[in-house]
């Protein structure tokens, strides 16, 4: 069974930078980053295909945040910088035992295990 447990959560200043981690124990082929703000609906961030290293992003993004993996450790990450306030969410690391096809369309439904997430809170 997959489990998954996320940290590097925190508050920072608009401008700032965090990195977030997720340490994962089993078998997944597909990996992502997902995000809720209070009142809106979950959505995807970021997403790698664990074999290959191949990454896809939400188009929102403009390229400010960066998924990586290091195998050695079975861990996720999540580089977030220049940070805005609405970037203000809960980050959940999920992950999936199949290739998934448009891995952060809708909404990460069809991941198979998620991390209890990690709050992130950007000031003005």
């Amino acid at each position: 069974q997959v489990k998954l447990v996320e940290s590097g959560g925190g508050s920072v200043q608009a401008g700032g930078s965090l990195r977030l981690s997720c340490a994962a124990s089993g078998y997944y082929r597909t990996m992502g980053w997902f995000r809720q703000s209070p009142g809106k609906e979950r959505e995807g961030v970021a997403s790698i295909y664990t074999a290959s290293g191949r990454t896809t992003y939400a188009d929102s993004l403009l390229g400010r945040f960066t998924i990586s993996q290091d195998n050695a450790k079975n861990t996720l990450y999540l580089h977030l910088n220049s940070l805005r306030p609405e970037d203000t969410a809960i980050y959940y690391c999920a992950a999936a035992r199949l290739f998934l096809l448009n891995p952060l369309g809708d909404r990460g439904r069809r991941f198979d295990a998620w991390g209890q997430g990690t709050q992130v809170t950007v000031s003005a």
